[in-house]
């Protein structure tokens, strides 16, 4: 079984809460932009890794359905903000939410589905799972939607500013990413009576294939086609973001090749792209953001120890190297 055989098989389970959670929602208009998203797909992997946590640890994937589903909630609400904050106009082959609704509708799509994030996790039945429980996983989602918009201050923040340090750059993909992922595996260890032992090393698991997945998107950008990313090669360049690899070239380079970086960095070309991959080259910035995330997920599954022998485990452990396997 491969990871994309594991994602669909618990999609539908999770698709029904989500849907369930979203049936009440009025005005229709209000509803088919809350839905829009979810609707054009997506690997639900945060929201499988709830279950599979759930499972490792020796729970019922039934008892964290629920917390699954929110998973995939606030994640659909996080992009439908992105998108406005970034003015992009498609997301998922598909126009996205503020494109089709305006921005003011939008944001209330985004709102809602935070708002039915919470409601759903409460919905867990307490004839299965002690209340006690569904308020530590309910604590862990909210710290993880703080930690999505101070990640999300930071990136904007960093915009313009071309002396992050690495250790702001990963803090700041920790909490716009990351963060996410690691209150799935926590949250999902929680409500499957996971020792503090078990809870807190899938909360980690969950926080370094968490970063590697970024970091891989940032490496995709610049050695994939087209085809495989669905966007031009080298998008991020153009668009001057900071990835791992542009502030580890800017903290080795040379002052010629610092200002020659820099300058394309803030051209917005795209003919300047393989000028500023072959500075990346140069200085090993593309190796060097590979073996972070190599090492990442290595320590990640390494942490999988703790874990009886299972399915759930194996699944746990294909997901970290799905990670960097992807080619989107």
């Amino acid at each position: 079984m491969d990871v994309i055989d594991i994602l669909k098989a618990y999609s539908e389970g999770i698709d029904n809460e989500i849907y369930a959670s979203l049936s009440t929602i009025d005005p229709s208009t209000l509803c088919e932009a809350s839905d829009h998203l979810i609707r054009a797909g997506g690997k639900k992997l945060r929201p499988v890794m709830v279950i599979l946590s759930c499972e490792a640890v020796g729970g019922r994937a039934e008892d964290a359905l629920k917390t699954a589903a929110s998973m995939e909630l606030i994640h659909t609400f996080s992009l439908i903000h992105d998108d406005i904050m970034d003015k992009d106009e498609m997301r998922r082959g598909k126009p996205s939410v503020h494109m089709l609704w305006g921005e003011p509708m939008a944001i209330l799509a985004g709102d809602t589905l935070f708002s039915k994030a919470f409601e759903t996790v409460l919905d867990t039945n307490t004839e299965n799972i002690s209340p006690k429980r569904i308020v530590n996983a309910l604590k862990t989602v909210v710290d993880s939607c703080i930690k999505i918009c101070e990640g999300q201050a930071l990136d904007i923040s960093f915009e313009g500013n071309l002396d992050v340090r690495e250790e702001e750059y990963m803090t700041m993909i920790y909490k716009k990413t990351a963060a996410l992922i690691a209150a799935a595996t926590k949250a999902g260890a929680i409500l499957g009576g996971g020792t503090e032992e078990q809870i807190e090393a899938l909360a980690e698991y969950g926080r370094l294939v968490g970063l590697a997945f970024q970091i891989q998107d940032d490496y995709l950008d610049v050695v994939s086609n087209e085809d495989d990313i669905g966007k031009p090669v080298g998008s991020d360049i153009v668009e001057g973001k900071m990835t791992l690899m542009v502030v580890h070239a800017l903290a080795y380079a040379s002052e010629d090749d610092k200002e020659r970086l820099i300058s394309i960095l803030q051209a917005n070309n795209e003919d300047l792209v393989d000028d500023a991959i072959g500075i990346f080259n140069k200085y090993g910035s593309i190796e060097y953001s590979r073996d972070i995330a190599h090492t990442n997920i290595k320590t990640a599954k390494e942490l999988l120890n703790v874990l009886e022998n299972s399915e759930a485990k194996k699944s746990l452990e294909l997901i970290a190297d799905f990670v960097l396997d992807r080619t989107h």
